[in-house]
């Protein structure tokens, strides 16, 4: 398994931030992005998870006042799936990918005809 501090890996999340195109960063809203140390036990291999109402599905009659949306990225599996730090950076930047991909409507489906599946 490979081993980071967990302020390194929040500075790995916060690097695949970075990586967003700036238009595409722009039109995210009310999402916020959480690094959590594993996932649910009942999915012990999650990487991440978006947890929230898709843009494609909001209107302003049913999602006023929302509390933010969850992009969860989870560092214990990430770090057990990795050999090597160039790894963990590209895992990790597939999986902020992944969930802002949700954020946006995207389906798993989708993302995995994309290569980010």
């Amino acid at each position: 398994m490979l081993e980071t501090t967990e302020a390194d890996f929040d500075d790995l999340v916060s690097e695949a931030l970075d990586g967003v195109p700036a238009e595409l960063a722009a039109l995210m809203d009310n999402v916020v992005v959480l690094v959590e140390a594993e996932p649910p036990p009942e999915d012990p291999g999650l990487l991440g998870l978006y947890d929230g109402v898709p843009l494609t599905e909001r209107d302003v009659t049913t999602y006023t006042f929302a509390q933010p949306d969850r992009i969860l990225v989870f560092r214990g599996p990430l770090l057990r799936m990795c050999e090597t730090p160039e790894q963990l950076v590209e895992e990790v930047r597939v999986t902020v990918v992944h969930e802002i991909a949700h954020h946006f409507g995207i389906d798993d489906a989708a993302l995995h005809e994309l290569g980010y599946g």
